[in-house]
């Protein structure tokens, strides 16, 4: 049930982020400050509100791309690669298109994608009181979900 109603939302609101945002993502964040792999993915998960997480499969590549470009360098240090803007690096920031997270595309698609992932987490916890929870509890639980509802419904009328 819990992986119906998970992948029912996941498959609704996956986002995908159009052609080069990760290109000017890596470089908005670069300009900031130097930063590894990792970082940089959660960075982005951060500022989109966890509405884009690039993989690991398209952040190295560009990585290694802005590289050969000339646009970064990497640095190796206690095993890790940390990447920061060359002068060209920063020029072309400076001419690049806004933050992905900062265009109306990727707020909506955080509004579309963040609710979702709650109800999904809530409907995880309901089914574990109702698999293992006393009846004491079930009906608890019920008077949690029942308030939550009204408590919603209450923002929605707020002007």
């Amino acid at each position: 049930m819990v992986e119906n109603v998970r992948s029912e939302f996941e498959r609704r609101v996956a986002p995908r982020m159009g052609r080069g945002d990760v290109r000017v993502a890596i470089l908005m964040l670069l300009a900031e400050e130097p930063m590894h792999g990792y970082q940089i993915i959660r960075e982005i998960e951060k500022r989109s509100d966890g509405a884009w997480k690039p993989s690991p499969g398209s952040v190295y590549p560009t990585l290694q791309l802005l590289a050969d470009e000339g646009l970064i360098q990497a640095e190796e240090a206690g095993g890790r690669k940390t990447y920061s803007l060359t002068e060209n690096g920063s020029d072309e920031v400076n001419t690049s298109d806004p933050a992905p997270w900062e265009t109306t595309a990727t707020r909506d698609t955080a509004r579309s994608t963040v609710l979702p992932k709650a109800g999904a987490k809530l409907a995880q916890a309901i089914v574990q009181v109702a698999r293992g929870g006393t009846g004491e509890q079930v009906h608890e639980a019920v008077a949690v979900i029942d308030e939550a509802r009204r408590t919603l419904y209450s923002i929605l009328a707020k002007d």
